[in-house]
């Protein structure tokens, strides 16, 4: 019995883990030649790369729960939405 039979290994679910490890690799890259400073946008608080693609990550799990909870819609449109929350955050935030 293998370890990992516990979890519905999809391509989707591969595509979503290799997604997020993606983009930690892209930030480690881009933080080594190119060091963050803290700013201020619209977010009320001072943050760096990293605490924008984290709140951005964070913000995007929230809008796939509330629309898988509460619409009937495909969560493909969740996921455009979060695409522009995440873009918008990293820029703006």
């Amino acid at each position: 019995m293998s370890d990992f039979e516990w979890m519905a290994w999809t391509a989707p679910t591969a595509a979503f883990f290799l997604g997020i490890a993606g983009l930690l690799i892209g930030m480690t890259v881009w933080q080594r030649f190119s060091p963050t400073r803290l700013q201020r946008g619209l977010l009320p608080i001072a943050t760096t790369r990293g605490d924008r693609l984290f709140i951005g990550l964070l913000a995007s799990a929230f809008l796939h729960l509330a629309w898988l909870g509460l619409t009937p819609w495909s969560p493909l449109i969740a996921l455009g939405l979060s695409a522009l929350l995440l873009v918008s955050v990293m820029r703006f935030g």
